[in-house]
C-alpha cells in the first residue's frame, strides 16, 4: 500500500510541477496579438493529469481542469512536455515521432508551442 501511494504522491508532484512551470512561463508570455487560444494539455504520466491555457482578450490564465470549449488537446509525457516548453524538444519533432498528439486545431497547437517559449 505505501509503494502505492508513494508512486500517487510522485505523479502528483510532477503534475504540480510542470503546473508550475507553465504559470511561470504564462506570467512572461507576450499573448498581446492573441485574441483567443484555449489548449488542454493532457498529460499521460502525472495524477491529476490534465490542465488547460486559456488567452482571452490579452490575458493568460493556466487551471487544472479541463476545457471543454478548446482550440485542440495536446496528449503529451510530463518529460517530453518539459523539454517541449523548454526548446529541447521541437513540437513539429515530436507530433512526427508520435511523442506529441493534437485532438483539434494543429496550427492552434504550434502557437501554443511558440507562446510559452
Amino acid at each position: 500500500m505505501f509503494a502505492k501511494d508513494g508512486k500517487r504522491r510522485n505523479k502528483t508532484m510532477k503534475f504540480e510541477t510542470v503546473l508550475s512551470k507553465v504559470r511561470k512561463l504564462a506570467e512572461k508570455a507576450d499573448v498581446s496579438n492573441v485574441d483567443f487560444l484555449a489548449v488542454q494539455v493532457n498529460l499521460t504520466d502525472t495524477e491529476p493529469n490534465v490542465f488547460y491555457v486559456e488567452v482571452k482578450d490579452h490575458k493568460i490564465n493556466v487551471e487544472p481542469y479541463d476545457y471543454h470549449d478548446r482550440n485542440c488537446a495536446i496528449t503529451i509525457k510530463s518529460d517530453d512536455f518539459n523539454k517541449l516548453i523548454s526548446g529541447k524538444l521541437d513540437p513539429i519533432a515530436a507530433f512526427t515521432l508520435g511523442k506529441l498528439k493534437v485532438d483539434g486545431d494543429v496550427g492552434k497547437a504550434l502557437e501554443f508551442s511558440k507562446l510559452l517559449k
